[in-house]
């Protein structure tokens, strides 16, 4: 779970990677093709559809790397004519996703791509440490027998 403070580490992180990358957007995607933080701009672009299709095209891949004896690529680029994606793998089930066009390159978007993922990598770390850490939620009344929140 990330809290709003997480949230905003995330996005400072993205954006500071576009301005080195030269990207167009970036996005930290789970594995399950879950949007949680993103900066850029997409333009008209579904940002769910995109995010899960992400996610399906990294697990395809995922299944590709172990059958060829690989535990699994840690980045897929896919390029086109005039907008290209890269996908990176961060622990903790997470992908990173960027758009970039031809005003940059690959051999720039990927070496900033690997300097973002340590550092969002260390910031879900201690997410999850404070988590495992954090009180349990406690509410008052029994739900399943108060006949009050029945009526």
């Amino acid at each position: 779970m990330l809290t709003a403070e997480d949230q905003m580490a995330i996005e400072l992180h993205l954006a500071d990677f576009l301005k080195k990358s030269e990207a167009q957007w970036s996005a930290l995607v789970d594995k399950g093709g879950n949007l949680f933080a993103q900066n850029g701009d997409t333009g008209t672009l579904d940002l769910s559809i995109l995010s899960a299709l992400a996610a399906g095209s990294f697990a395809a891949t995922h299944e590709l790397a172990k059958r060829l004896g690989e535990s699994e690529f840690s980045a897929l680029y896919h390029e086109g004519h005039g907008q290209h994606i890269l996908m990176s793998a961060l622990h903790h089930e997470c992908l990173l996703v960027t758009i970039f066009g031809e005003k940059t390159n690959i051999g720039l978007v990927r070496f900033y791509a690997q300097q973002v993922t340590g550092s969002l990598n260390d910031l879900l770390q201690v997410a999850r440490e404070k988590e495992a850490q954090a009180s349990p939620l406690l509410l008052e009344g029994d739900f399943l027998n108060d006949t009050a929140a029945i009526t």
